[in-house]
């Protein structure tokens, strides 16, 4: 099969692909991503673990009750002198112990460590949140990065198809200068050269779509085809204010709000760690049945049961643990006064951040804008360009020159056209603003 006849296989197989493939939308797309993406999947079981340490079955706060019971026999020779003198011999003699009981523990007071353990268990669980967040923030960025260069990809195949469709108009043409003797054959080998180089660029494009399909497919839990397209009308959220994001970063980031969150919690270790100084009172109480049965005729009871409950207090007070506990709530105050340094040290870090992003941002829409501009140029250059081909005014040379001008500024319009909406995206993530806005 040569190459002309490759072409144009397969501008009719995928030209059928193409009206039959479904629409991914950028909805549908979150949808099955935060549905079936295995990091997510992962991340919200943690969330559920983090649930249930949070509980009151882990709070320490109810009390522990423990059931016991055990059963004897021995069997023994003995033999034995009454007071009369008379002798008697049991050989053979069974004793049978039988024994249950229920014992009740409570911690009355720990110096307030439960209290504290539970409210960081508490916190916990909202940080597992936010670590949950952090990674569907993640997963959707790297959604819509997908997402976007399949979309970029497809209007540069849409590009490259016309480009190729003009160069065989154009072979057509300079065929038929060639018949009437218009033109050299030298126009004509020109012609399939370019003919061929924008073959392979179609073939080249084409791979690569269907390569990033899977990617995005991975991302999307393997729930989709590869013969899907995409949308390619983009939104930009033009009304965005720079100051009001950056009010809603100070209070939304997610890096920011998992910063006050381990501070919180090493100041709930800080308050378990001092609880240690205090003593601990416990009560305890049992409810208990035994009984013994003894077959020995030398027994003075052949049978005895005994059952009772009991309660009690006790207190346990660690005087002096050698300074561990000294130790540890001074190595907990340093980690905690670590914490806010670092907490303050991302603050400027994130404003940095926010500020590179939104700069980025509006100097990716001015370039997309720029290129808007550009692509009406250099239309108008190649249809001034085709006209004076087909008359026979510009060589065949000027006339590729004036095309691939087209096809680059094309092309560099739809790389600003995608660039202006990822740096879009990075502005929201950092703003925390990400899953709050309709794509």
């Amino acid at each position: 099969m040569n190459i002309k006849t490759y072409i144009v296989f397969s501008f009719v197989f995928f030209g059928f692909i193409a009206t039959a493939q479904d629409v991914l939308t950028t909805d549908e797309a979150m949808k099955l991503a935060l549905e079936h993406n295995y990091g997510i999947k992962i991340a919200t079981n943690t969330v559920e673990v983090a649930d249930n340490n949070q509980g009151i079955l882990n709070s320490g706060y109810l009390p522990t009750l423990t059931g016991n019971a055990g059963a004897s026999i021995d069997v023994q020779n003995s033999d034995g002198e009454l007071a009369n003198g008379e002798t008697r011999v049991a050989d053979g003699a069974e004793t049978r112990r039988y024994n249950a009981s229920i014992n009740l523990n409570y911690t009355l007071f720990d110096g307030m460590g439960r209290l504290y353990n539970y409210k960081r268990l508490k916190e916990e669980y909202l940080l597992s949140e936010l670590e949950a967040r952090q990674t569907i923030e993640t997963t959707m960025v790297q959604l819509f990065s997908i997402y976007y260069t399949i979309a970029q990809l497809s209007e540069n195949s849409d590009v490259l198809e016309e480009t190729l469709i003009i160069s065989k108009d154009r072979l057509r043409r300079s065929g038929y200068q060639f018949d009437y003797g218009q033109n050299t054959k030298l126009d004509v080998l020109n012609a399939e050269v370019d003919i061929n180089n924008d073959s392979i660029s179609v073939i080249n494009i084409k791979q690569q779509l269907k390569n990033t399909k899977r990617d995005l497919n991975v991302v999307l839990g393997n729930k989709k085809s590869e013969e899907f397209r995409v949308e390619t009308e983009l939104n930009f959220l033009l009304e965005l204010n720079k100051e009001t994001l950056l009010e809603k970063m100070k209070a939304n980031n997610v890096s920011l709000l998992q910063a006050e969150s381990n501070i919180n919690i090493s100041e709930y270790d800080i308050k378990t760690s001092k609880a240690q100084f205090l003593p601990t009172v416990g009560l305890v109480g049992s409810y208990g049945w035994n009984e013994s049965t003894n077959n020995s005729p030398l027994a003075f009871t052949l049978q005895n049961t005994n059952t009772g409950v009991s309660a009690g207090l006790n207190l346990t007070w660690n005087l002096f643990d050698g300074g561990g506990t000294i130790t540890r709530v001074k190595n907990t105050k340093l980690f905690l006064e670590n914490q806010k340094l670092q907490k303050e040290q991302l603050i400027i870090d994130i404003e940095r951040n926010f500020n590179n992003a939104w700069d980025n941002y509006q100097n990716k829409l001015l370039i997309f804008q720029v290129q808007e501009d550009n692509i009406k140029t250099a239309q108008n250059n190649f249809d001034r360009t085709e006209e004076k081909f087909k008359l026979g005014q510009v060589t065949s040379i000027e006339f590729r020159q004036a095309q691939l001008n087209l096809l680059n500024a094309e092309l560099s319009r739809n790389q600003a056209k995608y660039d202006a909406k990822l740096a879009e995206l990075d502005v929201l993530q950092i703003s925390g603003e990400l899953l709050n806005v309709q794509f």
